[in-house]
């Protein structure tokens, strides 16, 4: 029996970004310089295949510092760690490598600046995601005021509305974070925003790739992590940019196949923390459906790369 015809569009680009390929090659390089184990505090990157990779190979995932011994090196994650946790690695004397991806370093650094600036400092983010736990870690408890929603911004009661700057996660909804801001700036017209934009480059090029695409689709396919922030917002911005039904799967077998329903066009994206095999194997399981004909759409070309830690790069 002939399969149907199907058009899978897939977003260029996708998957991972440059801050997730500079923390796994950070957990390989380490793993060889000292051998196993080696410890990570939280999951590396938000996608259990990545991780579970990592874990085959002697890296050990833990929750806290206090689950690693003295004696072993530690590797603090992509998404950023408060200043609490390399400091008492340095205290304990142990051997860590930052593997916090650069953009995110440099939101850390901004929300200094302007702490050291007198600032009080608003945070656009999701409760509770590493990344802003880590960010709002780098200054002291309540110097950090955690905004979500426009909504917050109202009920914001801040020290001296005179006095106060914002930055953002990295990996938000780029319409989403763009109304709290213009809140932030109707309810504090003083309030000092970054030079640049903190929401990163490769969060607002997928979310770009998707817009183009979604009008087209009679469904789309996000492959990444349901703890993945950037992965979740893809699913957003799709279904916001017109397209009827958009499915956050984690790998093939995931594919609610019922709810796709009577499908011609597919479009197929990934998070940024989502390697590329996973992709192919999304595409491999239309193929064994359908008739495929994969058309690629590029809104924009990455050439982003960040150099590892130099204590890996010296020899042991």
């Amino acid at each position: 029996m002939s399969k149907p015809p199907l058009t899978l569009l897939l977003a260029a680009p996708r998957g991972f970004c440059a801050g997730v390929d500079r923390a796994i090659k950070i957990v390989e390089m380490a793993l060889e310089k000292w051998g196993a184990p080696v410890y990570v505090r939280h999951e590396i990157v938000h996608n259990r295949f990545v991780v579970d990779g990592l874990r085959a190979k002697g890296a050990v995932f833990v929750e806290e510092l206090e689950d690693c011994p003295d004696d072993r090196p530690v590797i603090f994650s992509a998404h950023g760690v408060p200043k609490a946790v390399p400091a008492e690695a340095a205290r304990r004397e142990m051997v860590f490598v930052d593997a916090t991806c650069p953009l995110v370093s440099k939101v850390h650094i901004e929300a200094e600046r302007h702490a050291e600036n007198g600032l009080q400092m608003v945070m656009i983010g999701h409760a509770g995601h590493p990344e802003t736990i880590g960010t709002m870690g780098q200054l002291p408890p309540g110097e950090v005021l955690l905004v979500e929603t426009v909504d917050d911004v109202a009920s914001l009661v801040v020290r001296d509305p005179a006095r106060l700057a914002f930055v953002t996660q990295t990996t938000l909804s780029v319409d989403d974070t763009a109304e709290i801001v213009a809140a932030l700036q109707a309810r504090f017209p003083a309030i000092v925003g970054p030079h640049k934009e903190d929401i990163c480059y490769a969060t607002t090029n997928r979310q770009e790739a998707v817009k183009v695409i979604a009008p087209r689709v009679d469904a789309l396919l996000v492959v990444g992590a349901p703890n993945s922030s950037n992965s979740r917002r893809l699913v957003e911005v799709a279904s916001r940019a017109g397209c009827a039904y958009a499915q956050l799967v984690q790998r093939a077998g995931d594919i609610d196949w019922r709810a796709l329903g009577e499908i011609g066009v597919v479009g197929v994206t990934a998070g940024a923390s989502a390697p590329e095999v996973l992709i192919e194997e999304v595409i491999d399981a239309f193929r064994a459906r359908y008739e495929v004909t994969v058309e690629l759409v590029e809104t924009a070309q990455e050439r982003v790369e960040f150099k590892v830690p130099r204590v890996l790069r010296e020899p042991a």
